[in-house]
């Protein structure tokens, strides 16, 4: 596995770890408040990003591309703004509500990028 599939693969990694780990903790500590928090980084960050470098490395041709290139980068930068910022929120502070739609947005259009990628890559 190399490239755009390979970065998505190892990200899933440890978006999957961080999701289990924020799951025991609220887990041990009785407090589930940041469910949303781990809900989005296991279905995102653990499922998503694994399929998009199983997708990549199954299409090589696509994952070669320019589009591929900046859909790993924005879908990347997106998410992990959009975790940290779901953290704040859900952690006491309503003022990053702002931010948290912009980055639910912007990771939106990374997901239909790689919707266009996929159908061209599959119907080709």
């Amino acid at each position: 596995m190399h490239g755009v599939a390979r970065i998505f693969f190892l990200s899933s990694l440890f978006f999957g770890l961080a999701g289990l780990v924020l799951g025991n903790v609220m887990a041990a500590t009785q407090d589930h408040g940041q469910l949303p928090t781990h809900a989005h980084t296991m279905v995102i960050g653990w499922v998503s990003f694994a399929l998009f470098g199983l997708f990549y490395h199954q299409f090589p041709a696509a994952a070669s591309g320019l589009l591929a290139k900046v859909h790993v980068a924005v879908a990347e930068a997106s998410l992990s703004v959009l975790l940290v910022g779901l953290f704040i929120h859900y952690g006491g502070n309503d003022a990053i509500e702002p931010l948290l739609g912009v980055a639910a947005i912007v990771y939106a259009l990374s997901f239909a990028l790689f919707a266009f990628i996929a159908a061209r890559a599959v119907c080709a």
